[in-house]
């Protein structure tokens, strides 16, 4: 079932039962994405909540919604020039008519109903495209024909803000709005497996699964939700869900089998378990460990209920508590500090947080990331690696913090690495959404020389 829409009822005249549904589910979207704006919280919140207390929503009524929610945002760089109130009007539905023709939803019997409402006024005449979309070029002519009297570029799908704060070539600015504007797959590690095993029980559960060229344990989920609780492969442990550009970071850390090391900032531990699971594919097993901090206690009790349902041992975890370590100076052979950022190489999964983010999400942390990296370096024993990461794609957060980092602390020296996607030798390596269907990531390695 879906709520009912008194007020859109009464603007809007319905005449069958599709068009009863699709002013419903109007109204439901519509008060989603204004509260994402209004209380500026991640949508991926606001619509669970919403489920939550509105558990009369059937599951296709929840894709309807949830999956129109998520491409306003995508789209949102074209569509604030046509939906410029707050209210729902001829222009709402033309944007919702317009994102369902652009991601080629199947719903096209409420798709049809919001393009007849929109074209009810004399102001749009929006129309089915008359050829395949299979490019941001080709969908930018499909907005600008139908919206004649305004102006549209594909660059408009980022902030312009973002573009002052990113260095990319001009050649590259093409593919990274084409997979900024796309929906990613969701990628999964193989544990205590293989990832051709892992990958095989998956399929004999319905669910699209591949490896994948990149890693040996790597795998493509494919793009359909998936209830993870009711995976056995997820539930014994031999899953877990981590984005391709996220499980570099642990490839390029390549932890010994009998390292310690200390993942600095780890949240529910996601590059633990990855570190941790690189060291046990390798002999001798069982000989290194993993230390994890945060300064909150609840990411950290969740990493150890993850360690448990995998079965890993030799994880321990250790709060922040004050600006002091919390763990032994010079007792690491690696120290990982996946700093916190912008989150900007992450909006493809999150592309409300664009539109509700300005550029100080990038320019304000640069002080606490360099701050965090260098108390940190103190753990690293002599000969160790230094690991920094993050989820930004602006050198902002990235390089300068770096190079910053070494002109302090002449004990460490950057390390060559090789980009695990092209194979090309950097420096420093920025890994963008595009290179294999990823979230965006940067990494630098570094050793103690001194």
């Amino acid at each position: 079932m879906v709520e009912s829409s008194t007020s859109s009822a009464k603007a809007f005249q319905a005449q069958t039962s599709a068009q009863k549904r699709a002013l419903s589910y109007s109204n439901t979207i519509h008060q989603l994405f204004n509260s994402v704006f209004e209380q500026e919280m991640p949508a991926d919140r606001i619509v669970g909540e919403y489920f939550r207390a509105n558990k009369k929503h059937g599951s296709k009524d929840r894709r309807v919604i949830r999956e129109s929610l998520f491409a306003l945002f995508r789209w949102w760089g074209w569509l604030k020039k046509v939906h410029t109130s707050n209210e729902q009007d001829e222009s709402w539905f033309a944007v919702l008519s317009i994102v369902a023709e652009l991601e080629q939803h199947s719903w096209s019997q409420f798709s049809d109903a919001w393009r007849d409402f929109a074209n009810q006024s004399n102001q749009y005449t929006i129309a089915i495209s008359s050829k395949p979309m299979s490019t941001v070029v080709d969908k930018c002519q499909y907005v600008q024909q139908s919206f004649a009297g305004k102006e549209f570029t594909p660059r408009d799908l980022l902030p312009l803000w973002f573009w002052d704060i990113t260095d990319i070539k001009a050649s590259d600015e093409l593919a990274l709005i084409e997979a900024m504007s796309s929906r990613p797959p969701i990628w999964g590690r193989a544990q205590k497996c293989s990832a051709q095993q892992l990958s095989e029980q998956l399929q004999n559960e319905s669910i699209d699964a591949e490896t994948s060229e990149y890693f040996a344990d790597a795998v493509n989920l494919g793009h359909k939700s998936i209830n993870l609780n009711g995976i056995k492969a997820y539930l014994n442990g031999q899953l877990e869900i981590q984005d391709l550009g996220s499980q570099v970071i642990g490839q390029i850390c390549a932890p010994m089998p009998d390292d310690n090391w200390w993942d600095t900032c780890s949240g529910a531990g996601g590059k633990s378990l990855q570190l941790r699971s690189l060291m046990l594919t390798q002999e001798p097993k069982g000989l290194g460990s993993i230390t994890a901090s945060d300064i909150r206690k609840k990411p950290l009790e969740e990493l150890l209920k993850r360690a448990k349902r995998a079965g890993f041992d030799g994880i321990t975890t250790s709060a922040w508590k004050d600006e002091s370590l919390p763990v032994a100076a010079e007792s690491f052979d690696g120290v990982l500090v996946d700093a916190p950022c912008s989150c900007t190489g992450t909006w493809r999964r999150n592309p409300d947080m664009r539109w509700l983010d300005d550029v100080s999400v990038v320019n304000d942390k640069q002080a606490l990331q360099l701050d965090i990296l260098s108390r940190s370096a103190k753990a690293v024993k002599h000969d160790g690696q230094l690991v920094y990461a993050t989820c930004s794609l602006s050198p902002v957060e990235n390089e300068q913090v770096v190079k910053q980092f070494l002109n302090s602390h002449p004990q460490f020296a950057i390390q060559q690495l090789s980009h695990p996607f092209t194979g090309r030798a950097v420096r420093m390596l920025t890994v963008w959404p595009q290179d294999a269907d990823t979230d965006g990531m940067f990494v630098a390695k570094m050793r103690r020389v001194s």
